[in-house]
């Protein structure tokens, strides 16, 4: 029993697997360059990020530093400095 099937219909599918196997590598570079650029979009928000928490513990540390310069007794330390001076030396 063989069936005739006609020319036109298995020239169509023919035609149709010959386009999804030579559009397939334009698809699988088109889907990596998308997914590449994610990426490096993500990258450089955790830089971004990375920098701004950086630049808060310097501002941090540093206001600790000058909290420290400020809170120091002056004038103790200007007496302890004059008694060393005064001490004999041996």
């Amino acid at each position: 029993m063989a069936s005739t099937v006609n020319e036109q219909i298995t020239d169509a599918v023919t035609q149709s697997n010959v386009k999804s196997v030579a559009e397939s590598p334009a698809m699988a570079m088109g889907t990596l360059y998308q997914s590449m650029a994610h990426s490096t979009g993500i990258l450089f928000e955790n830089a971004v990020s990375n920098q701004q928490q950086q630049n808060i513990l310097a501002q941090a540390a540093t206001t600790q530093g000058v909290m420290q310069i400020y809170s120091v007794d002056t004038m103790a330390d200007a007496l302890a400095v004059a008694t060393m001076q005064d001490a004999p030396k041996s």
